[in-house]
């Protein structure tokens, strides 16, 4: 059999992000978050509870769905990683983990406008998730194989960006074919394709079979060009597992730098998540948009994180990863104030006319910010990530990049819970995400620029 060659090996990896971008372009926050939260209102309010708090309470339970999913992803990721690490395969992680999403992503289809099968959607849209991240993680441990350490941030970002434009491309179809408004027809006026009822809402409904296809075709090239290295074929033991991963925790600690880079990236992380997760949820019930409004919001801030995250993979090439996740720190802070300080009729606490579309005006802006600094933050913490690792250990320390960016997801999702129904305001629920940005900026002083690698 020929040798892979390295571009086919880099262009297989970087297919990943672009087969799974949709499940979170599409599932978390464009397409089937919102029409869960506008399901989810509605089915409290036929229950009697006002339309305030049936609000507030179907992002509560999006958000303590969220925190479950995160605290698997944190347990399971270092042990995945941890026995891939030992047993030098990947392959068959991938393979399942993969199916799982799969099947799960197509399952959304059973969501009815009516709130039929609501719980049970809940959960296997996380259970997808949660085995989704899982494979993310293992295919992150692949980029310091790809080439040096001056130029993985120029690699993780041409595939964040790639990912991106897999999420317009995803969007674009949904919103054009599918996704239909209150009206029942599309963005362009057509009713859904494939004969679709938009009554029973089944045109975006169908986001799910269509996140599964999706994910499912442009997983091809990534089995194709991507190969585990020859192993002794040896299963390791689950006490060799442990003791690896033990040893791998054991060394963060004697290392600064590591060991700081990790606690900051759980913190701003997890604001960053908390933002994916409720921007269309915010879009929804608090600016009372429509799913072809929010897709056309995703769309810009897909178009907007496509280029701005190329555009940051190489700056990071050029300046290195701390800088540039220092400078999306502060933009997400700035983005996380203007959400708080907004509502339809109010611009921090100054009133608005009437049907005012400055809201909507800010907000898209806000989208196209979030998106690119979020994807420029995620790619340059990979790199750094590459700077605290040796390829022989890089699946033992994504898993515990992957432990420190879910161990607190919780905290995000439980304070915007807590500050929500607090304050009985979306907006205000959103404070929190403040907090977690600077704490992961306090952090960073700490993180020297190169990183430190294990002796």
């Amino acid at each position: 059999m020929a040798e892979i060659s390295s571009r086919k090996r880099i262009w297989g990896w970087m297919f990943f992000d672009w087969a799974q971008q949709p499940y979170a372009t599409l599932g978390l926050t464009f397409i089937f978050g919102p029409y869960f939260g506008a399901v989810a209102a509605d089915w409290y309010m036929a229950q009697g509870v006002s339309e305030t708090a049936a609000k507030a309470q179907a992002q509560s339970l999006w958000a303590g769905a969220q925190t479950a999913a995160g605290w698997v992803i944190a347990i399971t990721a270092p042990l995945v990683g941890a026995w891939a690490g030992a047993s030098g395969r990947k392959r068959p992680f991938f393979v399942v983990l993969t199916s799982i999403a799969i099947v799960c992503a197509a399952l959304l289809w059973n969501l009815q406008p009516d709130g039929t099968q609501l719980m049970f959607v809940l959960a296997v849209f996380w259970i997808g998730f949660v085995a989704s991240e899982t494979a993310f993680n293992l295919n992150n441990a692949i980029l310091p194989t790809l080439g040096s350490t001056e130029e993985v941030g120029r690699i993780s970002g041409g595939a964040a960006a790639f990912g991106y434009w897999g999420g317009v491309l995803s969007l674009f179809v949904m919103l054009l074919f599918f996704a239909e408004n209150d009206t029942g027809k599309t963005l362009v006026g057509l009713t859904p394709a494939l004969g679709l009822d938009p009554e029973a809402r089944e045109g975006t409904r169908a986001v799910g079979p269509f996140i599964a296809i999706w994910f499912a075709v442009f997983l091809v090239p990534f089995f194709i060009w991507t190969k585990d290295p020859p192993t002794n074929g040896e299963r390791p033991h689950f006490k060799e597992v442990l003791s690896r991963l033990w040893d791998r925790i054991q060394d963060v600690f004697t290392r600064r730098s590591y060991a700081n880079f990790l606690i900051a990236s759980m913190f701003y992380r997890d604001g960053l998540g908390a933002l994916y997760s409720f921007g269309g949820f915010y879009a929804r019930l608090v600016l009372g948009w429509d799913i072809i409004q929010i897709g056309i919001f995703g769309i810009i801030a897909a178009i907007a994180a496509a280029i701005l995250t190329w555009a940051g993979g190489l700056a990071d090439q050029r300046f290195g990863p701390k800088p540039v996740i220092r400078l999306s720190c502060w933009v997400l802070i700035v983005v996380s104030l203007i959400i708080v300080g907004m509502s339809r009729d109010s611009l921090f606490g100054l009133p608005l006319a009437e049907g005012s579309s400055l809201p909507d005006v800010i907000f898209f802006i806000c989208g196209a910010i979030l998106g690119g600094a979020g994807g420029i933050i995620y790619s340059a913490s990979r790199s750094m990530m590459v700077r605290h690792c040796t390829s022989s250990d890089a699946t033992e320390a994504f898993g515990l990049f992957a432990l420190t960016g879910r161990v607190t997801s919780f905290l995000a999702p439980a304070l915007i819970t807590v500050f929500t129904l607090w304050t009985g305001s979306n907006q205000l629920g959103f404070l929190p995400v403040i907090f977690l940005f600077l704490l992961g900026l306090v952090l960073l002083r700490w993180v020297h620029p190169e990183g430190d690698r294990p002796e």
